[in-house]
């Protein structure tokens, strides 16, 4: 009986008729929901926040790539959010994009999946497909994932299908969406890639298929992995640079000139997001698993790691250039986010160098458009406005996350000392700058 289930479900999503439901309505999910239903597809999303699921109900949005317009057009095609688990029973197609964080220690947090495996596994019917996009270590979705659903006593590949396909989420970048954005797909079973690869044709210009699930789940960690390793190249440049009196800034843009063999990373305070800093631990934790030594990842994780201590002992330098201590001095940091022009405050390396420079005395403000306030372990801040008076006032500008809509010329003309950790003054030409 089953293979007839499975092969009209495999119809219906090439007509676009099978029900959806997307697990976690974040920065991934929402997009993916949204666009699901500009394809044609009936689909539901399932957010465990009773309070943004009746939001966006509502119509408000609580991801910056999805503006309440869009939101409100995806509601108007037939977008349901809830908070009720029930609206599984009547999903085929079952999506779980919730987040993957790291413990304290740096381990896998499989929490959030595990939930929604277990709230899937009690609703589970023949006649599904369940697609993981979490970012997670190789071998989830086949030690994980596919055991808890035949603990139901459904059978994989003949009962239900399960896939792999990472997000691949690149917030506050215009012309990088999911229709632009290839999507890797690999299936617990043949036909669990086909009809991966179908669902997903419906919404970007490009599915690249592969052989297994373990395999798609591990090119998502090399993706971030890569960079999270060549932005500690860049950091580690910068140190070098900065010790042998040249302008590591310079030399990037520079080497940036070949055409081929070459692609520029740049240094900065740290790592921050909701990839480079975690996916590589994942990684690092299934190698230690496998008895396998990563010691380049790991040195790459060091190295990221203790940016925010040589930033905040570059700025005491400064300081003590200009006979000021960090104790005694009022510090204006612009820019708390993690990265430029998005509200996202997720392992923000900006939050790591504000906390090092209050426990060593400095007045902190801070200017962050996109951060109205900021509540932090030693009280709450508000962004203050970012006038010729307010930059004056400092005894330093710290720059940590270079927004576009931030009045570098400002900076530049009003500060006595600015320390540019991204480079954001380079066609701001002042003798009062130090950059990283």
């Amino acid at each position: 009986m089953t293979p007839d289930v499975l092969t009209r479900l495999h119809q219906r999503i090439r007509e676009r008729t099978a029900a959806v439901c997307v697990i976690g309505l974040g920065y991934v999910g929402l997009p993916l929901a949204v666009e699901l239903t500009r394809a044609g597809f009936p689909v539901a999303g399932l957010e465990a926040d009773v309070d943004r699921a009746e939001a966006l109900a509502a119509g408000r949005s609580c991801v910056a790539d999805v503006t309440d317009q869009k939101l409100r057009a995806a509601l108007g095609r037939g977008l349901r959010p809830t908070s009720d688990v029930e609206v599984l029973s009547d999903s085929e197609v079952i999506l779980i994009t919730v987040p993957t964080p790291y413990t304290k220690t740096k381990q896998p947090d499989l929490s959030y999946v595990r939930e929604a495996i277990t709230s899937i596994a009690g609703h589970l019917r023949p006649g599904r497909l369940v697609i993981l996009e979490s970012t997670t270590y190789p071998g989830t979705t086949r030690e994980l994932l596919i055991p808890a659903l035949e603990a139901t006593r459904l059978r994989n590949g003949k009962d239900f299908e399960t896939a792999y396909s990472p997000e691949r989420i690149d917030p506050g970048s215009a012309g990088r969406g999911l229709g632009e954005t290839p999507k890797v797909v690999g299936g617990a079973t043949p036909r669990a890639t086909s009809m991966s690869v179908d669902l997903y044709s419906s919404i970007t210009r490009h599915v690249a298929p592969v052989s297994s699930t373990d395999v798609a789940e591990m090119s998502k960690l090399l993706e971030n992995t890569y960079r999270h390793v060549n932005i500690a190249l860049a950091n580690e440049m910068a140190r070098l640079c900065h010790e042998l009196n040249v302008d590591v800034w310079e030399v990037i843009e520079a080497a940036a000139t070949k055409p081929f063999g070459f692609a520029p990373f740049y240094p900065g305070p740290g790592v921050g997001g909701h990839c480079i800093p975690i996916d590589p631990y994942y990684l690092t934790w299934k190698a230690q698993q496998a008895e396998v030594h990563a010691p380049l990842i790991a040195e790459a994780g060091r190295v990221n790691d203790s940016m925010p201590d040589w930033v905040v002992q570059r700025v005491g330098d400064a300081l003590n250039g200009h006979g000021k201590s960090l104790g005694q001095s009022r510090i204006l940091v612009i820019g708390v986010t993690y990265k430029r022009d998005v509200a996202d405050l997720r392992e923000s390396p900006a939050l790591r160098v504000m906390k090092r420079l209050q426990r060593k005395g400095a007045d902190l403000v801070y200017h962050d458009p996109m951060v109205p306030a900021l509540v932090t372990e030693w009280g709450r801040l508000e962004s203050v406005e970012l006038t010729g008076s307010e930059i004056e006032r400092a005894d330093c500008v710290l720059v940590l996350t270079d927004h576009s809509n931030v009045d570098y010329g400002l900076l530049a003309g009003h500060a006595r000392l600015i320390f540019d950790s991204r480079n954001a003054l380079a066609g701001h030409p002042s003798t009062n700058v130090e950059r990283l």
